[in-house]
């Protein structure tokens, strides 16, 4: 190990020791390890103290781990000897650059960059929902190490509050603001802003046990949050690799679908109604199915003729069925606008709490119906998957 590796390695285990630690990055990478581009290593926070949080960036995938102090000096010290040539270290104090080439290596001390330690508290105040320096925003780019949103980052940073502020509202209207516990369940969980910051809510802010699932098709995702999720010692927070198929939701307090593709919105609001589940959150992402089969009724022939006008139709038809199924199975339904369309274009959500205050399930059925038959719509997937659990009692919704 040259001096200078050896100097930059010191003044970062100094840095730790002395607080003023604020960051650290490598990168050129020239070594064996195939793919590996780059290391960034930031402070957390967890239960069992404060630890090192490192960031292994690949091509197509981050790998994260958690080390204590110690062992994670000896990991960027293994790192900078075996293949990356550039790194940088943020403190308080200082930044320090190192240069390492082929014959000799140099060091450059400079004026500090950051003059404040990212806090690592998980304190709030009392009007936040959300904390800015919860170390997963910071892994998943959503903030600065000092707990700033990033420029690019707001329009998420907003749909991130909103939707726990969504989340919140409903859980104090329902039976479970009685239970100490939670199990959640987020069907296509992606890469987990979500999943974190509702799991962190509840769990942090509310004091709840939280049992929280995250379930989604791509592995890669799953990695990650997975990852992220140990580091930062969020127990009972865990990410599967599945479908919503797969996905057992017997007992879930509350169910999230976000974004699931056409028909995959009709399954996870069935798997919702048929686990009993207590809330249920949804913003629903294309609506093929009914667009592919309606025809308008005479009367609005000249009207729908417009394709963008049937297909704007079709999406109302289709979300419209959804909160009256849901109604009919017991729940008190909304929709509503997410947040504004300059945010994200995605942004109807239908939300639906269970109450025993519900509408009568034969005049819904025969409502239903009508709709099908004005539209000519031969079959729409969540009616598909419900009609056989109204009681017998009930006239049974008939597709035309």
């Amino acid at each position: 190990m040259s001096d200078k590796i050896q100097e930059f390695i010191h003044e970062f285990a100094a840095a730790l020791s002395a607080k003023t630690f604020v960051k650290l990055t490598l990168s050129n990478y020239k070594g064996t390890e195939q793919h590996l581009q780059k290391i960034l290593a930031r402070l957390v926070e967890t239960k069992k103290g404060t630890g090192l949080f490192v960031q292994f960036r690949y091509d197509t995938r981050d790998i994260v781990k958690n080390y204590d102090l110690d062992e994670g000096v000896a990991v960027i010290r293994d790192h900078l000897n075996s293949g990356f040539r550039n790194a940088h270290l943020f403190t308080t104090a200082n930044d320090l650059q190192l240069d390492i080439g082929k014959r000799s290596s140099r060091l450059n001390v400079g004026k500090p960059t950051i003059r404040k330690t990212p806090s690592l508290s998980h304190d709030r105040q009392k009007a936040d929902l959300i904390d800015p320096n919860a170390y997963y925003l910071k892994a998943l780019g959503i903030t600065t190490d000092g707990g700033e949103i990033k420029p690019r980052q707001n329009d998420k940073w907003k749909q991130i509050n909103k939707f726990v502020e969504i989340v919140s509202g409903l859980y104090d209207r329902s039976t479970l603001k009685e239970k100490d516990a939670l199990r959640i369940i987020d069907m296509g969980s992606g890469k987990g802003y979500l999943t974190f910051a509702v799991y962190d809510y509840f769990r942090n802010t509310r004091d709840l046990n939280v049992t929280m699932t995250g379930v989604d098709t791509r592995r890669d995702l799953i990695g990650l949050c997975s990852d992220i999720a140990e580091a930062g010692g969020f127990e009972g927070l865990t990410f599967v690799n599945g479908s919503i198929d797969d996905t057992d939701v017997t007992g879930t307090d509350i169910l999230i679908a976000l974004h699931a593709c056409d028909t995959a919105t009709d399954d996870a609001l069935y798997k919702a109604i048929s686990g009993g589940s207590d809330i249920v959150v949804t913003a629903p992402c294309c609506h093929r199915e009914v667009r592919a089969g309606m025809t308008p009724p005479a009367e609005l022939h000249n009207i729908l003729k417009h394709p963008v006008l049937l297909d704007r139709t079709a999406e109302v038809l289709t979300d419209g069925l959804r909160a009256l199924v849901l109604e009919q199975h017991g729940y008190k339904t909304k929709v509503f606008e997410f947040v504004a369309t300059e945010h994200t274009p995605k942004n109807t959500m239908i939300v639906g709490q269970k109450t025993p205050d519900a509408r009568s399930r034969r005049d819904l059925n025969a409502e239903i119906a009508r709709i099908l038959a004005s539209y000519k719509i031969a079959d729409q997937r969540l009616v598909k998957l419900t009609k056989n659990r109204v009681p017998a009692t009930d006239r049974p919704v008939v597709c035309p």
